[in-house]
């Protein structure tokens, strides 16, 4: 499989340099469970990688030669299942490929040093901090620890570090678990639109939303759809709003799969009210960092901050979509209070007319599901 760590190399240099989404870059070919796995176990654990590599190397690696050490050494210490003979010998062998050929003798030797001096490495992961064992930002890892305590943050971490099952949502509202490494594709029913892929803990916005025959909702940040699907299912009639040109061609993708005359609009119509009015805003990502393991990365103040403001913005602009006596539902896929509570708190603040319902938070360690919130607020009546 030296083409798969080849490929598993090749996303995480990319990832490196660019910052793109690791998923959008895995194969479609049979490797591609294996090239996830790999790829998102590097990214996870990348922090005391780092420092082991660092402990290996007079100077820092960059490029190729960086990527493949991330993902040999990944195999080694965080992947039992590949034997270090293997881990080793394939991915000097994807190194082979490398235009420097002196690549490949460098990846064997750190290879072999990282499975020589094992214990002593696992050893010093074991007694580093929560935020350097499990690899994760600080930053994030103190705010947890603040929220919910020492042993329940350890707990967090090791959730958003197992990797995520896969679940699929039937019209019925019910979730089936997949088989890990089954496709979707292959599952019976996917060519004729009767599930999509959804983590249960998306029920929250839908149960509080509560989609009737007789109504008209829109989905204001509607892509990738799973929401639009569940309320479209549920018999209402919906309009689904992407502004982002890629993720609604996505949507409209996922929507024609799903064989669903969803309106499908660049923009929040200028002049129309709806009965309800879902907002699953853009977040910081941290009740679905196992399923985005570069998440963890991009989360810092500053940009948690920007996404606070943005996500207001949002709310105010759909306040005046959502009819006299209406609904509208704000939810998130994030844990943190400034994104949520808060959040809701300051929009009810500048909204008179509007009064919270309930509201519903999914923590992962009591819900061993995503991490997720939602909000119902009633419009006053005319």
């Amino acid at each position: 499989m030296a083409n798969a760590r080849r490929s598993a190399a090749f996303i995480v240099a990319r990832w490196i340099a660019t910052k793109d989404f690791p998923s959008s870059m895995l194969p479609q070919d049979r490797d591609r469970a294996f090239v996830q796995d790999l790829v998102y176990t590097t990214i996870r654990r990348i922090r005391p990688l780092r420092k082991i590599l660092g402990l290996l190397m007079k100077q820092w690696p960059k490029g190729e030669l960086e990527a493949l050490l991330y993902v040999g050494a990944a195999q080694i210490l965080y992947m039992p299942d590949v034997p270090d003979f293997a881990a080793v010998s394939e991915t000097v062998d994807a190194a082979k490929g490398c235009e420097n050929p002196s690549i490949a003798k460098v990846v064997n030797g750190v290879l072999r040093n990282v499975i020589r001096r094992r214990e002593e490495f696992e050893k010093m992961v074991a007694d580093a901090t929560l935020e350097e064992r499990e690899s994760f930002p600080t930053a994030l890892v103190r705010r947890w620890e603040r929220r919910f305590g020492a042993e329940n943050a350890a707990r967090l971490c090791a959730w958003h570090n197992t990797p995520a099952e896969t679940f699929i949502a039937r019209r019925d509202g019910s979730f089936v678990k997949l088989e890990r490494g089954q496709r979707v594709e292959d599952v019976p029913g996917y060519a004729d639109g009767d599930f999509i892929v959804q983590d249960p803990g998306t029920r929250l916005a839908i149960e509080l939303l509560d989609p009737r025959p007789d109504e008209r909702i829109l989905d204001a940040c509607a892509a990738p759809g799973g929401k639009t699907v569940q309320i479209a299912w549920r018999g209402a009639s919906v309009v689904a709003c992407e502004v982002n040109p890629k993720r609604r061609r996505r949507l409209e993708e996922n929507l024609a799969r799903l064989k669903l005359g969803v309106e499908v609009i660049p923009e929040l119509p200028a002049s129309q009210t709806f009965d309800k009015v879902l907002v699953d805003a853009p977040c910081s990502n941290t009740g679905v960092l196992r399923r985005r393991p570069d998440a963890r990365w991009n989360w810092n103040g500053e940009k948690l901050a920007a996404l606070v403001k943005l996500q207001s913005e949002i709310l105010d602009a759909c306040a005046s979509r959502v009819a006299p006596g209406g609904v509208l539902v704000y939810s998130t896929c994030s844990n943190e209070p400034e994104e949520n509570e808060a959040q809701v708190a300051a929009f009810l603040a500048r909204h008179p007319d509007f009064s919270l319902e309930e509201s519903r938070e999914s923590i992962p360690f009591e819900s061993e599901t995503d991490g997720a919130f939602a909000a119902r607020l009633r419009r006053t009546p005319a």
